[in-house]
């Protein structure tokens, strides 16, 4: 697949527990409840959303309106159910480079519950098996611990830290890269509930 193709297309996937699909104006409130949450945002060096217009506005853009192609964005919903509790993300797009990098939040509440250590799998065979990436990349604060060891459960590799790269609330962070490569990624089972099969 082109990957512009993906930007008009972009499929669903199904796997034991989940819904992973893709962003939708509707998700508002629910991402509105994770950027929010003080310690959601922590995570990665940012300050908590204040209003439900500001998640908006994002939303918005990571929608990709016309002639934007920023991110390919997904939400994750409990099988089940219609409320998002988390997203994942394709965005920082090196096409020359068959690049791209990976990006992920979760609500609080289901944190410790293996929920995108379950999402994330189908959406690194997509990128590797139908958009055509050869390296996906992931660049966690280096305190974030829970992050990293997701990271390596999946089979990332630990590539180096860039020193004092983030600077938040008066205080600058080490930034960690990771990076998995199509040659390293063991092909996973899923139910695909949109038009494209991994």
């Amino acid at each position: 697949m082109n990957i512009e193709e993906a930007f008009e297309h972009l499929p669903s996937f199904k796997t034991e527990r989940l819904l992973v699909r893709p962003l939708q104006v509707s998700d508002v409130d629910a991402m509105f409840a994770i950027k929010a949450d003080p310690k959601v945002a922590e995570a990665y060096g940012r300050e908590p959303h204040k209003s439900i217009d500001e998640t908006r506005r994002l939303t918005e853009d990571d929608l990709n309106p016309a002639g934007q192609r920023n991110s390919l964005f997904w939400v994750v919903v409990p099988e089940g159910e219609e409320k998002a509790i988390g997203s994942c993300c394709y965005w920082n797009f090196q096409l020359e480079s068959e690049c791209a990098e990976l990006g992920y939040e979760l609500n609080r509440a289901y944190w410790g519950k293996g929920i995108m250590r379950e999402a994330i799998p189908p959406i690194l065979s997509y990128g590797f098996n139908i958009l055509g990436l050869n390296r996906v990349e992931a660049c966690p604060l280096a305190e974030n611990a829970q992050s990293i060891a997701l990271l390596l459960r999946l089979g990332f590799k630990y590539e180096g830290n860039l020193r004092q790269r983030i600077s938040f609330r008066s205080r600058f962070i080490d930034l960690n890269y990771y990076s998995l490569l199509k040659s390293e990624w063991s092909p996973v089972t899923v139910r695909v509930a949109g038009p494209q099969a991994v």
